[in-house]
């Protein structure tokens, strides 16, 4: 019996020799794995007999058996190898491509102006003793307006104006970088300097010149001695610093809360050169920076003496000293994500 196995696997391995010879595509070679490898193939039929034959018979059996599997699976396996590889040579030469060509560059992002104007206004304070200072955007009722000296029945405090959260009654969206101040007036002893930026929200209409949600920077300095002129100084040389050159400036008296006596430093409009026009509103003028010395119910609010120590706040807003600086005609530009605006820059 061992002999008629032997003749028998000898002819299927002849006439798989020949079959497989003509195996050109992978259907073809599906064909050949159902008949010769598949479930009612000779060897997987021989395999369920096995149980059948005496244990002399079944090792011998079993390893011509193990032995045509292998013979079969190594035919299978190389001809599936040829075939797939000329299925890849036929797909890569429908998508040929010349390597001699250049790659395709992909575009480097850049610094947001935005970024950059601020950048540029902190380094020229730091170079007048400022150090950076930060807080949160999320703020309390009390910094962004109790401890400025803000009363009750003012109507920044008006839903009209700010943006109040549903966390609390007196949680809100700061609508000033003065928030800031407190904080650090609270935590440091003065002498000191810092700046503050970030973003602030205010119920503001929009246009040109103005977004509920824009950037502001804050400068607060308080010293044993400093009068208005020593803060005009500070602030004329951080003009003249950033737009590098004289610009022609005003101060003109203003009101703040937190700041008396208090002023606005304006500039003349550098877009239509003081004759009117849509970005400053047919004023010929641009408000820079409203700045006053810090009044002492502030000081007093965060328990310094103001009987012994003054001091100057100052806070400006960063896409009008951005749109100036590159004569940008719309706040509403910075929002946008248009890169043919960004790459301007």
């Amino acid at each position: 019996m061992i002999k008629t196995l032997e003749d028998t696997i000898e002819k299927l391995k002849q006439e798989v020799k020949s079959e497989a010879s003509q195996i050109m595509d992978s259907k073809s070679l599906e064909s050949f794995r159902v008949k010769y490898l598949g479930e009612k193939s000779f060897l997987t039929n021989e395999q369920k007999n096995i149980k059948n034959l005496s244990k002399d018979e079944r090792p011998v059996h079993g390893k011509l058996l193990n032995e045509l599997k292998i013979y079969l699976n190594e035919i299978y396996d190389r001809k599936k190898s040829d075939i797939d590889a000329v299925v890849m040579e036929e797909k890569l030469s429908k998508e040929a491509f010349d390597i001699t060509l250049p790659g395709l560059m992909s575009e480097m992002g850049h610094e947001h102006p935005l970024s950059m104007v601020t950048r540029e206004i902190i380094d020229i304070f730091r170079g007048m003793g400022f150090t950076v200072v930060s807080g949160p955007e999320v703020e309390t009722d009390f910094y962004n307006f109790t401890a400025l000296n803000t009363p009750p029945e003012h109507p920044a405090r008006d839903e009209q104006d700010t943006f109040y959260t549903k966390i609390a009654p007196q949680v809100l969206l700061r609508s000033h970088t003065s928030t800031v101040q407190i904080r650090a007036m609270e935590r440091l002893k003065p002498p000191f300097r810092v700046l503050a930026h970030g973003r602030v929200y205010r119920n503001e209409e929009i246009n040109a010149r103005k977004m509920p949600f824009f950037h502001q920077l804050e400068v607060l300095a308080i010293e044993k001695e400093f009068t208005f002129g020593n803060m005009k100084w500070i602030l004329n040389e951080f003009i003249k610093k950033f737009f590098g050159k004289e610009v022609k400036v005003r101060f003109r008296p203003d009101f703040f809360p937190f700041t008396e006596p208090s002023a606005e430093l304006d500039s003349q409009c550098p877009f239509c050169e003081g004759s009117g026009c849509l970005t400053c509103g047919n004023r010929g003028w641009l408000e820079l920076l409203g700045c006053g010395m810090v009044d002492p119910n502030v000081l007093k609010a965060v328990n310094i003496n103001p009987d012994e120590w003054v001091g100057f706040a100052a806070g400006l807003g960063l896409e009008r000293f951005t749109m100036l600086k590159y004569k940008i005609p719309d706040i509403r530009y910075f929002f946008t994500g248009d890169l043919r605006f960004l790459k301007q820059f």
